[in-house]
């Protein structure tokens, strides 16, 4: 059992690490090594070794293994990232890297992705060194950089440059599960997350006759740019259900009562009511307009115009995904990956799974655990090439009103102290014996 000195470190852990801005805007201008050498020098404070290892300077990740006592077992990967996307100070009710505590809750960018997850993982670490506790498995610990951009300075770079780092891990565990996520209606569902979909960022290129702004002219590059980016915002993508999104409604069905109908899976969505943003997201593929460029001169029509899309897919989707973008985009319009990553999905039935399940239903035995796929990626994805399966496990017990996934990249990030305390205890509990 976590000891109160844990309860107490991973709220300063988690504040400390806030106070060190480790803004990623991509382009490569992140620097998050003084918040590596912070993980490290509690890794070290711990009795373990940690490796700082560097892609590009300043860009720092840390690794460290913990042996386990079971020499026959696989090794598991707990892993989080340093860096956070961007903030304006002006938005928000107190300054977003104060790390403030008030009234219970601590304040700041990266509250909740993920540097309390971070503080969760150094904390119980260092618990275990002052009881003497060993795992079961080896357990590689590791903090990444660059997550919130393409992960080619992070978890990219340690597995196609240090992949002897991660040798006998065959699962890891990171961010974006096992939170409380209330109804409305009393329930309280705790989703830990075993799949994600892939991430296929776009360029899309459109290229015409240039000319004067005031001329006929049928080859106009931002008419066709225009036209095709309207087609992808309103194409409406086929339902594509996976095994995971399969379980994750058979059991908010059964948890609602409710017939498990997959032959009409939007009336479905409809009578889990707010349930359903569990996994609305993930039933098909999207792709999403984001950015527009074009022209530098009101009265000059461009030769080129350009666009960016935010394209995801799930398991088993991308080539569907590739050919209907050939489709929408059409014969005038060129389009390419400007940044892309595999989807992933993880057994709902493996005894890791039902060891998280486990660890959250001691702590939490009024709430319901089902599985669900992340919409969005992780540095899971670059884990993957390893053969690592990863599951999204990072946990928080949340008060009602609290929107856990709204403050993902939002304004006045923050999470509670007592959220930070019960997932001390359900990941030292999992971890334990994972």
């Amino acid at each position: 059992m976590a000891d109160q000195q844990a309860l107490d470190e991973v709220v300063r852990f988690t504040s400390d690490l806030i106070r060190i801005d480790t803004t990623n805007r991509g382009g490569g201008d992140c620097q998050e090594r003084p918040a590596a050498e912070y993980a490290a020098e509690q890794l070290a404070g711990a009795g373990l070794q940690p490796m700082m290892l560097e892609r590009t300077k300043g860009r720092t990740n840390v690794v460290a293994r913990i042996e386990g006592s079971d020499p026959s077992a696989d090794a598991l990967l707990v892993h989080g990232h340093l860096d956070v996307v961007p903030a304006e100070a002006a938005d928000w009710s107190v300054h977003p890297f104060s790390g403030e505590i008030r009234d219970g809750v601590v304040w700041g960018r990266g509250a909740v992705d993920m540097k309390n997850m971070d503080a969760m993982i150094l904390a119980v670490v260092r618990g275990w060194a002052r009881q003497g506790v060993r795992p079961r498995r080896d357990l590689v610990i590791a903090f990444t950089a660059d997550e919130e951009a393409s992960a080619v300075d992070g978890s990219g770079f340690l597995a196609d440059e240090h992949p002897e780092l991660f040798e006998g891990c065959t699962e890891g565990v990171s961010e974006s599960g096992a939170f409380t996520f209330h109804d409305g209606a009393g329930r309280q569902i705790y989703p830990i997350a075993a799949g994600e979909r892939g991430t296929g960022w776009l360029k899309l290129t459109a290229r015409g006759r240039a000319g004067h702004g005031s001329k006929v002219n049928k080859e106009n590059a931002v008419t066709r740019l225009a036209a095709a980016v309207t087609r992808i915002g309103e194409h409406e993508w086929p339902l594509r259900l996976t095994p995971t999104v399969r379980a994750a409604l058979a059991e908010l069905a059964a948890l609602y009562g409710i017939e498990t109908d997959l032959t009409d899976v939007d009336r479905l969505l409809e009578k889990l009511g707010p349930a359903a943003k569990l996994v609305e997201a993930t039933v098909r593929n999207s792709a999403n307009p984001t950015m527009l460029a074009a022209g530098y001169k009101l009265n000059v029509i461009p030769g080129e115009a350009v666009a960016y899309v935010d394209g995801r897919y799930l398991p088993g989707g991308e080539d569907e995904f590739r050919a209907t973008l050939d489709l929408l985009t059409g014969p005038d319009v060129d389009w390419e990956f400007s940044h892309r990553e595999v989807a992933l999905q993880a057994p709902v039935d493996s005894p890791t799974y039902a060891r998280m399940r486990a660890a959250v239903e001691e702590f939490a035995p009024e709430g319901h655990v089902v599985p669900y796929c992340m919409s969005g990626g992780t540095d899971a994805k670059q884990f993957s090439r390893l053969g690592i399966t990863g599951y999204g496990f990072a946990p928080l017990k949340l008060p009602e009103g609290f929107d856990y996934q709204a403050l993902f990249h939002g304004v006045d990030e923050r999470v509670p102290v007592e959220a930070l305390h019960f997932g001390v205890r359900v990941l030292d509990r999992f971890l334990r014996t994972a």
